[in-house]
């Protein structure tokens, strides 16, 4: 069942994706089991947010012809540095910059869709990716370990995108929450179903007498 969505929203599942890719990031620099049921809370949170987001959008409005042009351009060619980036910085032996340079990257990204989707959440989130992803370097040129630039950066970074995700969805709209909330103390009473075929009595109207009772 879908919910009626406040305004109509492109491409809802863009950030619930992206996140789950953080995320999966992230817990790449984890040991053992403690990286394993991180990585399951991660996909399970990911998952309802998805369910939620179909329900109240669907799959969301369709892009303009331009728009559409545009947004595919900009994945494509994040893609196809983030691929490229890797390998050079592979074959120089800096590996460990390639999470926090697909940080810088994906939020340029982020910055450029902004006026595609026309969301300014994602400038936000685009900045934050920038300031993390600088942070990232700093940490593995330092010799940080592995945690730090690609754990805490993926991490975050997941659960930055999930919250624009939940933001640009509704989901944390207040107006909403008061609502479900309402509907949660004060239950709508079932619907009365349809009156048989044939069946001309009329109801009582309010403050009518129950026709039942008359003559008493």
């Amino acid at each position: 069942m879908r919910e009626p969505a406040a305004r109509p929203v492109p491409v809802p599942y863009l950030e619930p994706v992206v996140g789950a890719a953080w995320w999966t990031i992230g817990t790449s620099a984890l040991k053992g089991g403690t990286g394993t049921l991180v990585l399951a809370l991660g996909l399970g949170l990911s998952g309802g947010l998805l369910v939620a987001l179909h329900r109240r959008h669907g799959t969301g409005v369709r892009l303009a012809s331009g728009a559409r042009g545009k947004f595919l351009r900009t994945v494509g060619i994040t893609a196809a540095l983030l691929a490229v980036s890797g390998s050079v910085l592979g074959y120089f032996s800096l590996g460990e910059l390639v999470v926090p340079l697909g940080a810088v990257l994906v939020g340029l990204a982020s910055i450029s869709l902004a006026a595609v989707l026309d969301e300014r959440p994602l400038v936000a989130a685009g900045a934050l990716m920038l300031v993390l992803g600088a942070a990232g370097a700093v940490l593995a040129l330092r010799s940080a370990g592995a945690l730090y630039p690609v754990g805490a950066v993926g991490l975050i970074a997941g659960l930055l995108y999930w919250l624009i995700a939940a933001h640009r969805g509704g989901l944390l709209d207040p107006r909403r929450l008061r609502s479900e909330a309402r509907t949660q103390r004060h239950p709508q009473p079932p619907p009365v179903g349809p009156a048989r075929r044939g069946d001309t009595r009329r109801l009582p109207l309010p403050g009518e007498q129950d026709p039942a009772r008359r003559g008493r």
